[in-house]
């Protein structure tokens, strides 16, 4: 199923599909486990929350639309609405969500292009978060 969400620019094939978002979350998602800003903001298991992410990841860079498929709309400020995000909270997230994407560009997994392309993605996203100042 083509991606609905943002045009298909093969980025996603080009960083080696499915697998590449998965890493990405997985090393993510190590940091926001012993993050004591972020952690509170998630459940006990990350497993829900990470499947999430790759799988929105996965579709708005043209892969498979199993996120739309599996809870509808990403809708992405409501669904982060009942929690308090704020400069830090955003921060935090941006450093766990980069220092991941950099861990990949080190190990040559990714060009500087898209890393680039991924980066500026992330960083609007994070900053649409922000719901209290």
């Amino acid at each position: 199923m083509a991606n609905t969400l943002h045009p298909v620019d093969e980025l996603y094939d080009r960083v080696g599909g499915e697998q590449f978002f998965v890493d990405l979350v997985d090393h993510f998602y190590a940091g926001v486990a012993v993050d004591p800003l972020l952690r509170p903001l998630y459940p006990d298991d990350l497993k829900e929350s990470s499947e999430h992410l790759a799988l929105f990841l996965i579709q708005y860079w043209g892969g498979p639309g199993t996120y739309s498929e599996k809870r509808g709309h990403p809708r992405l400020r409501m669904r982060h609405a009942p929690f308090v995000i704020g400069p830090a909270e955003r921060d935090a997230w941006l450093r766990h969500m980069l220092g991941s994407l950099d861990e990949l560009r080190a190990a040559a997994r990714i060009s500087e292009e898209d890393a680039v392309a991924l980066r500026d993605y992330l960083e609007m996203a994070a900053g649409r978060l922000v719901n209290v100042v």
